[in-house]
């Protein structure tokens, strides 16, 4: 049965007809958890600052990125954006190119000299940081920026880790690692290069810091027996890629015309392409399995094969004789793993390099008490990253997790508030998150066709002859209409569609940034503010809820 129709007068409106008895079910604004935001590994709001961006708030933008990652140059570099893989844009035409978008700002805060906000109120606790690549740096600028006294070390004699010692600069420019490396520095973080930590727990102790972030980098180069006539003709990535960092044009190491790089992982597809960059004549890459089964990232393969690297699909290196190189052909079996097939062949190669994957040098915390190890070579954290040891925490490529940039930077900034919280005394619990902004909920038909900006990139000659970047930024132009592609999934951006379209003026404005009210003594319920919504920020719940 209907309920009765009610009037009341409203003195300070003009409507008098109320229509809320009407109604069996409101609309409510609601906040989702976008999918590049779910999906990035360092915790980044992404959603947030494009929304800054694409109003040409290009600081704010900046900002809010740091308050999650301080590394936004180097990550729109070395980044491998699952963000973009999950965005919700790439079932309308493709998925935004937030990488870019963030290189632009990265790049864009450093020409303009922009510093980091200021620490908060000095607590007064010091905190040990070992190892100075992306984890440990993360961390240190985050609890820099809590007010901790921060002194970070690294064995190397410069910052930056795997990033300037296993990334090649054609990838990663130096001076944007050294930039953003200042950054942190200039927030008041004490920097010792060139200082191996032996003993962790000893290294608290002595040095009177209250807790210890541990983030030393897979450093350790795996490796295989190959039979050889002249040993010294077999290198290891890790190691060639960290000579080349240190080695000057007169010093850098002797390839050959004929490299051959035994792997299938990124680190792989770096040495080779780096060998022709080099010099090498022909640069070869010998993976044991095929190559949907190659771990190494399809873009990165792409530009290997575009630069002349050659690819020799499920064989393995058997032997290195004089200026050749044996390798056996494998077949899948049943299983999909590779089997031997007897059958040999001969591929010309003057040196081979060993990219077969990396372990983390764990000597500095075998003697601290209640330290436990893996397995696999890492160390056993709880999930605030903490160790057995009272006041350790480790993370980065230590701990069991996916060994990339992102990841680690991610590590760094989750250790960085639990340690925060264990100075103080607190647990921190991270905020719940919301319901995900699925790709159903959205009125795509609101957004016209934007295709995808594609970023410049270095003519192949240059390419294959100079550790020139291969990749160029956006300029404002185009980063801005690369942000404005963004659909905003599950969140108000305040288009005012839902003010337009209601029947019953019963949505109220309530002013910039702070988005609309139901008024629920003229909303009826029809719905339609939910239908038009286009980033679908509106439901419908039962009006007994």
């Amino acid at each position: 049965m209907n309920k009765p129709f009610a009037i009341t007068l409203d003195p300070g409106s003009s409507r008098a007809n109320h229509t809320g008895s009407w109604r069996t079910q409101r609309p409510v604004y609601v906040d989702r958890l976008p999918p590049c935001n779910a999906t990035c590994p360092a915790g980044e709001n992404i959603q947030a600052w494009l929304f800054h961006a694409e109003a040409g708030d290009y600081r704010a933008a900046w900002e809010a990125i740091l308050g999650d990652n301080p590394l936004p140059a180097i990550m729109g570099r070395a980044c491998y954006h699952t963000c973009e893989g999950a965005c919700n844009r790439a079932q309308l035409d493709e998925a935004v190119g937030i990488h870019a978008v963030e290189r632009f700002l990265g790049d864009l805060a450093i020409r303009e000299g922009w510093p980091a906000p200021p620490p908060g109120p000095a607590t007064g606790k010091r905190v040990l940081v070992v190892g100075a690549g992306p984890s440990g740096l993360s961390a240190a600028y985050h609890l820099a920026r809590l007010g901790h006294a921060v002194t970070l070390r690294d064995a190397m004699p410069r910052a930056g880790g795997m990033m300037r010692y296993g990334i090649p600069r054609y990838r990663l420019p130096r001076d944007i690692v050294d930039a953003e490396i200042q950054r942190i520095v200039d927030l008041g973080v004490t920097l010792e290069l060139g200082v191996r930590v032996p003993d962790v727990a000893t290294a608290m102790t002595e040095g009177g810091f209250d807790a210890c972030f541990a983030a030393v980098g897979a450093h350790l180069a795996k490796r295989v027996d190959i039979p050889a006539p002249d040993a010294t003709r077999i290198l290891d990535a890790i190691g060639l890629l960290r000579r080349l960092e240190h080695a000057d044009a007169a010093d850098a190491p002797m390839l050959g015309r004929r490299v051959v790089v035994y792997g299938g992982g990124n680190t792989a597809l770096d040495v080779a392409r780096t060998a022709r960059r080099m010099g090498a004549a022909e640069a070869v890459i010998v993976y044991r399995r095929t190559q949907a089964q190659m771990p190494a990232h399809e873009e990165e393969l792409r530009e290997a094969l575009e630069e002349g690297v050659q690819m020799r699909w499920l064989s393995t290196v058997k032997e290195l004789g004089e200026g050749e190189l044996t390798i056996e052909k494998m077949r899948l079996g049943e299983d999909g793993k590779p089997v031997a097939t007897g059958e040999l062949e001969t591929i010309a190669g003057d040196t081979l390099v060993l990219a077969l994957g990396q372990a983390v040098d764990l000597d500095a915390l075998r003697a601290a008490p209640g330290v436990r190890f893996t397995a696999d070579g890492t160390v056993e954290v709880g999930p605030d990253l903490m160790t057995g040891h009272p006041g350790l925490f480790c993370g980065g490529d230590m701990v069991p997790a996916e060994r990339t940039i992102t990841v680690a930077v991610g590590h760094g900034k989750k250790a960085a508030r639990h340690i925060d919280a264990y100075l103080r005394g607190r647990t921190y619990a991270p905020p719940p998150r919301h319901a995900p902004a699925t790709a159903d909920r959205l009125n795509a038909w609101y957004y016209s066709d934007a295709a995808r900006v594609v970023q410049p990139q270095l003519e192949l000659a240059r390419r294959q002859g100079t550790f020139e970047e291969v990749h160029g930024g956006l300029d404002e132009t185009t980063a801005l209409f690369e942000a404005r592609r963004c659909l905003s999934c599950g969140n108000c951006f305040e288009c005012d569609n839902c003010f337009g379209v209601c029947p019953d003026n019963a949505v109220i404005k309530l002013g910039p940034g702070r988005r609309f009210r139901i008024d629920l003594d003229f909303c009826k319920g029809c719905g339609l503010c939910a239908k038009e919504c286009p980033c679908g920020a509106i439901d419908m719940v039962p009006e007994d809820v």
